[in-house]
């Protein structure tokens, strides 16, 4: 904590003692070393006196007003750092050179750390806002017992497109490989996601642990790439945006904030399937303030708070109380809150457990053809 942080003096208590500094200098040193150990002790108390909390979302995935917010009300200090992926988080976390108390790991994702022991078990009764979570959305495969964590948003993946440049009715996989498109399509930079595209496109499951079936994704992966502009995360919403490129493989929330920008703006979910996904709060194993963690989880799931995280995002919320403060036209938008039978062919991601490392292959073949 710098001189300048919250509980910190003010600038006219710091010139107070700038005077004080002058004065005891001309008393000797001997005083002048009792004034500075007096201000670090202050600074030291301010810094007790403000517990932080080190929380790890991905990229634009939260109003940060907000964290300000949940700041004032708890006292706590949030120390914020985002990501681009489900694997770069896992890496920084199982590395153990990070100190994270709260993060927000996918489906799978969390599976894959529940069972390699990365994540500590939530006290729920320090969670009651939890209530305010559907019931269609508990006690899913990847937390059966919800004992690990809480939905923040769920999802679908489809195909966003410019109505201007693409003139073929957009509901299969199958236009993302129609050379018509060459260099006006952007991927996924995700090797799940992107992999799960091709999957999808040869009529195999996203969860698939056969080597032949993820071989044959990964060449269909790679006869696509001269026609892909780009492989992105977060920055595909922006170029589809700025009309950079007629196709892009996204996340259903970030279609919703692109349409909302660009009227010209369209999603589809392909016919194939999809990946039907959560992405949930949990806390790292060993987390040094994990009581904090658990205001923080049920501060994020006051209605009232995740509904304006979900007017932010643009992704759907789990927390019925929040659903049902929308408006109608965003509730009833079935590209937004698909209905049940707008998901028999989704699957949710699972653990693939050693099989991983067979996708971690193909993907790396794929980016380096």
């Amino acid at each position: 904590m710098s001189f300048f942080d919250e509980g910190i003096p003010t600038l006219s208590e710091k010139g107070s003692y700038m005077k004080g500094v002058i004065t005891l200098i001309k008393n000797g040193k001997k005083g002048l070393i009792l004034f500075i150990l007096a201000l670090l002790s202050l600074t030291m108390t301010a810094c007790r006196e403000k517990p932080t909390l080190y929380v790890y979302n991905w990229g634009d995935y939260i109003d940060e007003s907000i964290i300000a917010e949940f700041e004032d009300e708890t006292k706590l200090r949030v120390v914020y750092d985002t990501y681009a992926t489900n694997e770069d988080m896992y890496v920084k976390i199982k590395s153990g050179g990070s100190n994270y108390d709260v993060i927000f790991p996918s489906d799978y994702m969390l599976t894959r750390m529940r069972e390699e022991d990365m994540l500590d078990k939530l006290d729920k009764t320090a969670i009651p806002n939890a209530q305010h979570i559907e019931e269609r959305f508990r006690g899913l495969e990847y937390d059966l017992n919800d004992e690990y964590s809480v939905p923040y948003t769920w999802g679908t993946v489809g195909i966003l497109y410019n109505t201007t440049m693409v003139d073929d009715v957009v509901d299969s996989w199958d236009i993302l490989w129609d050379p018509k498109y060459s260099k006006q399509i952007l991927m996924l930079d995700s090797q799940r996601d992107s992999i799960a595209v091709a999957l999808l496109k040869l009529g195999y499951s996203i969860n698939t642990l056969d080597p032949d079936e993820i071989a044959e994704a990964g060449e269909l992966l790679k006869e696509q790439k001269p026609l892909v502009l780009a492989y992105v995360v977060d920055e595909g919403q922006d170029k589809m945006i700025a009309g950079e490129a007629a196709l892009a493989v996204v996340w259903s929330g970030e279609a919703t904030v692109a349409r909302m920008q660009n009227p010209d703006l369209a999603f589809a979910v392909p016919k194939e399937g999809t990946n039907l996904w959560f992405d949930v709060m949990a806390v790292p194993k060993g987390a040094n303030n994990k009581a904090g963690a658990m205001r923080f989880i049920n501060f994020m799931n006051d209605p009232e708070i995740a509904l304006r995280n979900a007017e932010y995002t643009g992704y759907s919320t789990p927390n019925l109380a929040a659903r049902e403060m929308l408006p109608r036209d965003v509730t009833t938008d079935r590209s937004i809150y698909p209905e049940e039978e707008d998901l028999v062919d989704a699957e949710i991601f699972v653990n693939l457990g050693q099989t991983l490392s067979l996708y971690d292959r193909i993907w790396t073949e794929v980016k380096a053809h």
